[in-house]
């Protein structure tokens, strides 16, 4: 098993200037590193890809589609910016030599239009990701879409959801990214719900229940643990929280106390504490 840190945890941008970020989480003990092009015109993939290989660390990135691209709007035009949007990410995904390309990369992260999610919204999201999904495939890029609760999106909540999206997508490169922090608010139980995900699931996040420090909080570490095991999950961990220090990042995520030191502080302890109950379930 592998263990990631997402680069928001640490800095609110993801530019040439962050490189050092690498090294930081390497000294933590982290061997991946998940990086978020906040900017994707500013996103230095290739100076990543060198500087990642130096260090041997294995990389993930973490993408939300903005409002101006969202892929379930009913703006044809905006429709079709999601997908160049996206194209272009998985340009820089490529170059840089990343894994797998998660989060919320399948509809406007935010996106709240006040109703359930609608037919129509089912086969907008479905055609632009097959499409994003054909023009990744000739590449090693896995796309993972990540399951959000009800407070941050309306289309895909559960696993169930998701494993049903990349079902009607029907793309070996396209998969489920499932996180401790969404899963808590919207699964009847979380077990059941890795488990039904199954070898759908191309990476977790691992996430203390507030975004703080994993195990000092409500997730059902053990039960969570166990169904890891039970279907045979050993590609990665990542750990995603966001630095309070960084004001509109906060604001964004809803963020307004620190859950511990330092970022180090949080990312250190959180991989101390699943580098244990992998030990424990997954050795």
């Amino acid at each position: 098993m592998r263990f990631a840190v997402n680069s928001l945890l640490f800095s609110g941008s993801m530019t040439k200037d962050d490189l050092k970020l690498l090294e930081r989480v390497k000294t933590l003990g982290f061997d991946m590193f998940e990086a978020t092009p906040v900017d994707p015109e500013l996103f230095p993939a290739k100076e990543l890809r060198k500087r990642a290989e130096e260090l041997e660390l294995g990389l993930n990135a973490n993408f939300a589609l903005p409002l101006h691209a969202n892929s379930i709007s009913p703006d044809p035009e905006n429709r079709k910016a999601s997908i160049e949007l996206s194209k272009n990410v998985i340009d820089l995904c490529v170059e840089a030599g990343v894994q797998i390309y998660c989060g919320a990369n399948y509809a406007a992260w935010g996106y709240l239009p006040g109703h359930r999610r609608s037919d129509d919204e089912w086969k907008w999201g479905v055609d632009c990701f097959h499409a994003i999904g054909e023009y990744a495939a000739g590449s090693s890029l896995i796309l993972a879409v990540e399951t959000l609760n009800r407070f941050e999106s309306h289309y895909l909540n559960t696993a169930a959801d998701a494993v049903a999206f990349i079902e009607a997508v029907g793309l070996p490169n396209c998969r489920v990214h499932l996180d401790t922090f969404h899963l808590l608010r919207e699964e009847n139980n979380i077990g059941d719900a890795i488990r039904a995900t199954g070898d759908h699931m191309a990476y977790f996040h691992a996430c203390g229940s507030h975004r703080g420090i994993a195990g000092q909080d409500m997730v059902p570490w053990d039960q969570t643990f166990q169904a890891l095991k039970d279907i045979g999950y050993d590609y990665c961990i990542g750990v995603e929280s966001f630095n309070s220090e960084l004001e509109a990042l906060a604001k964004l995520v809803c963020i307004w106390r620190d859950f511990a030191s330092s970022p180090d502080e949080l990312a250190g302890e959180s991989l101390a504490f699943l580098k244990a109950k992998t030990k424990e379930y997954l050795a």
